[in-house]
């Protein structure tokens, strides 16, 4: 029989800044069996422009974009207390970086168990050989790249064990899913498990992934969907949380 596959619940940002939310959801993953909970980390000033940060956007925080940035992200002493945390449930830990500052940021205070590509990051080649000289296994999304992206991202680093299919939209309609992207990924790239990230509000994507072979699935949780952030509408409700 073949094995299961590998379940990441990402919590992303959908902490909203607060440990005692994030917490919260790494628990929720953990009673509803998932392997591995997936944290984002960003330095704000090397991701983003003074222009960008500068630009009006209300939140919770304040008023500028830089406020609602800030107000997303944790210390590294809250990552190591969220690692902690999970590795105290048997989670396997993964951080996906920003940006070559977060990486080693992450790298020097934490001993993650993957590090994850956004598929934003997948044409950064001075990050992605920063990733491999870290010699930690790697999943690389795919959702923003093509077909050659892929393939180039894939020559450059060294250690991925994990390509997932995706498509970032959020939340993504069902006709916009392609779970057809499976079959073509395991038949492009055989040297590699193929997976599914999914920003799909429902379950029935996950499934369908998994019944086309999907080796990895990975989707967002959050406590409600209708909390404040640019992901909450794509995640799954985490009952257990």
């Amino acid at each position: 029989m073949r094995k299961r596959a590998f379940i990441i619940a990402e919590i992303g940002i959908n902490h909203n800044g607060d440990i005692n939310l994030a917490k919260e959801l790494i628990f929720g993953a953990h009673k509803a069996g998932a392997d591995a909970v997936k944290f984002q980390k960003r330095t704000i000033d090397e991701v983003y422009s003074k222009k960008e940060l500068d630009r009006h956007r209300e939140s919770p925080w304040g008023k500028t974009n830089r406020q609602q940035k800030e107000g997303l992200e944790f210390n590294i002493d809250q990552y190591k207390e969220l690692f902690e945390f999970s590795k105290n449930l048997n989670l396997d830990f993964i951080v996906s970086c920003w940006d070559n500052v977060s990486l080693q940021l992450i790298e020097d205070n934490i001993d993650v168990d993957y590090h994850k590509v956004a598929s934003a990051m997948a044409t950064d080649i001075s990050f992605l050989k920063s990733l491999n000289k870290t010699g930690k296994p790697i999943i690389l999304s795919t959702g923003m790249c093509t077909e050659t992206y892929i393939g180039y991202a894939l020559e450059v680093l060294e250690n991925v064990e994990y390509v997932l299919a995706c498509t970032s939209t959020y939340p993504t309609s069902a006709a916009e899913v392609n779970l057809s992207h499976i079959t073509t990924m395991k038949k492009n790239y055989p040297g590699y498990k193929v997976g599914f990230s999914n920003h799909y509000n429902g379950h029935d994507a996950c499934m369908g992934a998994v019944a086309l072979g999907a080796e990895c699935i990975e989707f967002h949780i959050t406590k409600n969907r209708t909390m404040y952030g640019s992901d909450q509408a794509a995640s799954l409700k985490n009952t257990t949380a």
